[in-house]
């Protein structure tokens, strides 16, 4: 089995343009790809994993990838899958936040001299002549059939900006210039991105002759790979200071028993034969595969030790057995307490368990709330710094939301 048909059997890929002219390069080493990155945030998410594992995958078989970050696009905001209008960034904000990129990206793609590279569109972006580009590039679309693409129409009930109307433009443009600075020959990107890309493949045709090479793939990063990257408390960062590797374990050990197999397969790297006889699982065995699921994506972000700690907090928890030490952690400090008590509310804020003491009063209402394993009811329990000496108190919220607290 060749990459791209290990590709298929992953169920990544949704549409290609040319099959059998992508089935080669990707299988023989020949793809220069790329896929792009705005940084809109100081750390990548679970939206992206999807994106990086690819590129590993890719990578692994010879071809060499490109990692664009948009550090030229990201001010002007893409539209796909928005309803409204993105918050703008300043320059400084955009530069800091690709630095955190690369710097996260290096734990799944090897940068250097043949392999792979990271590009900025700032580079080619930022100090392009307005008139010019228009006269150059402009010309080369229909505003007619940019209109028709899914990501503008679900933007123009409520108001598509003309800044905005701009993106699909840029992203076409990165395709080119890649193709001509680097020998990029191929574009990978989400379903929500399909219009963008084959315009990106169109302007190549239009502006360097019918025999460019250049082609686009694109995976099912929407319907599956940013849904992966939301939760009740937002996104899933990579970041370990924005959620801890025990939360990361936990977030993937945690998916429903409908998507466990589709991760396994999607985002791990064990051998296909192994995952394919996890199909006929039910029962207690679709917990195993998500410990599996679990272990294996935190040692991808975080590295085996942290894998393994995290395996082990989980296995306190749930299992009654295992190192606590391990298990998120909040610590209380002398200003958290009140006349040297906190109230059981003051606790959930403080640990994070619950963003305002009104979400907590309701939590500890509807009796979810416990402490050490003891069902709390009442908003008026307090508790003194000594409580929280030595091992802590845990504290739990709801099945699967809980904190070692300790002074």
């Amino acid at each position: 089995m060749g990459v791209y048909e290990e590709l298929q059997a992953r169920g990544l890929i949704a549409q290609v343009t040319d099959e059998d002219t992508i089935r080669d390069l990707v299988n023989n080493g020949k793809a220069v790809f790329y896929i792009g990155f705005d940084p809109t945030a100081d750390s990548l998410h679970v939206g992206h994993f999807m994106a990086l594992c690819l590129m590993k995958r890719l990578q692994m078989a010879g071809n060499k990838p490109i990692a664009l970050i948009g550090g030229g696009t990201a001010m002007i905001g893409d539209p796909s899958g928005r309803t409204d209008m993105r918050s703008m960034m300043t320059t400084e904000m955009i530069d800091h936040n690709c630095e955190c990129f690369k710097k996260q990206m290096s734990r799944f793609i090897e940068f250097g001299d043949d392999k792979a590279i990271m590009v900025n569109n700032a580079d080619w972006l930022r100090d392009l002549n307005y008139i010019e580009f228009i006269r150059d590039i402009g010309a080369c679309f229909s505003v007619n059939n940019m209109l028709r693409a899914e990501c503008y129409k679900q933007r123009m009930e409520k108001g598509l900006s003309f800044l905005e109307f701009n993106y699909m433009i840029m992203q076409s443009y990165d395709f080119m210039a890649l193709y001509e600075k680097y020998g990029c020959n191929l574009q990978f990107g989400g379903d929500d991105q399909w219009s963008n890309m084959l315009g990106g493949t169109e302007l190549i045709r239009k502006k360097l002759g019918k025999d460019a090479s250049a082609m686009t793939i694109t995976l099912l990063l929407n319907s599956e790979g940013k849904k992966m990257g939301k939760t009740a408390k937002g996104a899933v960062w990579l970041d370990p200071e924005k959620t801890s590797p025990y939360e990361f374990y936990q977030y993937w050990r945690n998916v429903g028993d409908g998507d466990v197999l589709k991760c396994i397969r999607m985002l791990t790297f064990l051998p296909l034969e192994q995952i394919n006889a996890m199909d006929s699982w039910e029962g207690s065995q679709l917990n195993e595969a998500k410990e599996i699921l679990a272990y294996e994506l935190t040692k991808l972000v975080h590295g085996e030790e942290e894998a393994e700690k995290a395996k082990a907090a989980a296995k306190a928890l749930f299992a009654g057995g295992g190192d606590m030490a391990d298990m998120p952690t909040t610590t209380l400090k002398a200003e958290d307490f009140r006349d040297g008590s906190i109230d059981i509310l003051g606790v959930l804020t403080a640990s994070g368990l619950t963003p305002s003491r009104s979400e907590a009063r309701r939590a500890v209402e509807q009796g979810g709330v416990t402490v050490n394993d003891e069902k709390v009811t009442d908003i008026k329990t307090t508790y003194t710094a000594e409580n929280f000496a030595g091992d802590g108190m845990l504290v739990r919220r709801g099945k699967k939301n809980y904190k070692k607290i300790v002074f």
